[in-house]
């Protein structure tokens, strides 16, 4: 493959890394926006995140089967096709204002999603020159997180309508007058998501255009393996008391990033009395604070271990949290968002240690870690419920308990002095 090929393959490729970063971090726009538009309560909302990432939990094994036989490439085109499939059902979801129908688009949308994360970080390291393979994957991650800065900013832009009706003013209005308000809110969604399918299908169109170099990835251990049943590697797996704690590690971290961005527009609503724009532009900064602090995060754990590191920051994301239980106002928001740079190096650092030691196992073992994101189906609704029964702030509690597990986490793996980092999530 020439230089130039080789280049083109590579943005290509690192397109999708924005891609599923975009949609996932949409989610935070589309709960406030949904819930408005059909009115939902804070429960009710809370299922746009089981459905994303239930696709995420059941997707990712017949999704790396898929592929096994038709090729990474065929699976990136597969889940592009789902992805602008599920982006294109958005319009008539507003159109029927069905809450159901936008959960199903959701399915269909991280389905794709979870398809492109599969493939994407393999072969983004077969592109190029194997010793710039770990600089490749990292720059196409750093994409991910441009992705999740701009989609609440531009999700707020243009889905957001900043107007959110009293008791009083809902009341006032006639049946018809209500329900021409609710469907110009559900409507609002219907362009983006047209011109997100479309901008989908454009990648796929040049994927199935561009020619990508193999990736064999196979070895002898591997092989062997395939002779037993799935299920009997798994069996093992589930002994491996490590792995079994780091799984549920990315259970409750998943669960605790999905529950703080998804009712932050809320919180800060409630909380601070900030309008929904502003809000989506404070959660845009966040997510970027995020960002930045993956990137020093991972350059002090070139200083400091990376498990003492884990201990303390999650220990300062307990305390941010109390602040912001307990307190009302800016500083309440400000604390939220505290807890967004100190939960940047969590994901890998779990990953990491979860998997030391497994050897051939370590390709099974990483699909069981990466099925704990299931988390973030699981705690969102639990959150919901609590803020129905007493209070948006009081809710936030929930990923308090998120936290202390990981912090007992990393106490039990002290003894680990160093740690070889992954990029994910």
């Amino acid at each position: 493959m020439s230089k130039n090929k080789a280049l083109f393959a590579v943005a290509l490729i690192t397109s999708l890394f924005f891609i599923w970063g975009f949609a996932l971090n949409l989610n935070p726009i589309l709960i406030p926006h949904l819930k408005k538009a059909c009115q939902l309560n804070d429960f009710q909302s809370s299922l746009i995140d089981s459905a994303s990432y239930i696709a995420y939990f059941l997707l990712p094994i017949p999704a790396a089967q898929f592929m096994k036989k038709y090729g990474y490439k065929g699976g990136i085109l597969l889940g592009l096709v789902l992805f602008a499939t599920g982006a294109f059902l958005f319009y008539p979801a507003a159109a029927v204002r069905n809450y159901a129908f936008f959960l199903g688009a959701l399915f269909v949308v991280f389905s794709g999603a979870a398809f492109l994360e599969t493939a994407a970080n393999p072969y983004i390291t077969v592109l190029g020159d194997p010793a710039g393979a770990t600089t490749r994957i990292n720059f196409s991650q750093s994409f991910n997180g441009l992705a999740a800065t701009l989609a609440p900013y531009l999700g707020g832009l243009f889905i957001l309508s900043g107007k959110n009706l009293t008791e009083a003013e809902t009341k006032s209005m006639s049946a018809t007058e209500l329900n021409n308000y609710l469907n110009k809110e559900a409507s609002s969604v219907q362009l983006p998501f047209i011109i997100i399918g479309i901008v989908v299908l454009v990648v796929a169109f040049l994927i199935y255009k561009t020619t990508f170099p193999p990736i064999v990835e196979e070895t002898s251990h591997e092989l062997e393996d395939d002779k037993r049943s799935l299920m009997t590697r798994i069996g093992e797996l589930l002994k491996e008391k490590q792995l079994m704690q780091g799984v549920l590690g990315e259970f409750f971290y998943v669960g605790a990033q999905s529950c703080i961005s998804s009712f932050f527009i809320r919180f800060s609503e409630k909380v601070a009395g900030f309008a929904e724009k502003p809000a989506s532009f404070y959660l845009s900064m966040a997510l970027l604070s995020f960002m930045i602090g993956r990137l020093l995060g991972t350059a002090l754990m070139l200083i400091i271990n990376p498990v003492k590191l884990l201990i303390t920051y999650a220990i300062i994301n307990v305390a941010l949290l109390f602040v912001a239980v307990s307190v009302h106002g800016a500083l309440a928001v400000y604390a939220l968002m505290g807890v967004f740079f100190f939960m940047s190096i969590m994901f890998p650092t779990i990953f990491s240690l979860s998997i030391r030691g497994l050897g051939a196992k370590t390709k099974l073992g990483s699909s069981l870690v990466i099925m704990g994101i299931v988390g973030g189906a699981i705690f969102p609704p639990i959150m919901g419920r609590i803020s129905d029964l007493t209070n948006i702030q009081t809710s936030y509690l929930v990923p308090v308990v998120c936290f202390v597990y990981i912090g007992y986490f990393a106490i039990i793996n002290l003894k680990v002095k160093k740690v070889e980092m992954v990029t994910a999530h």
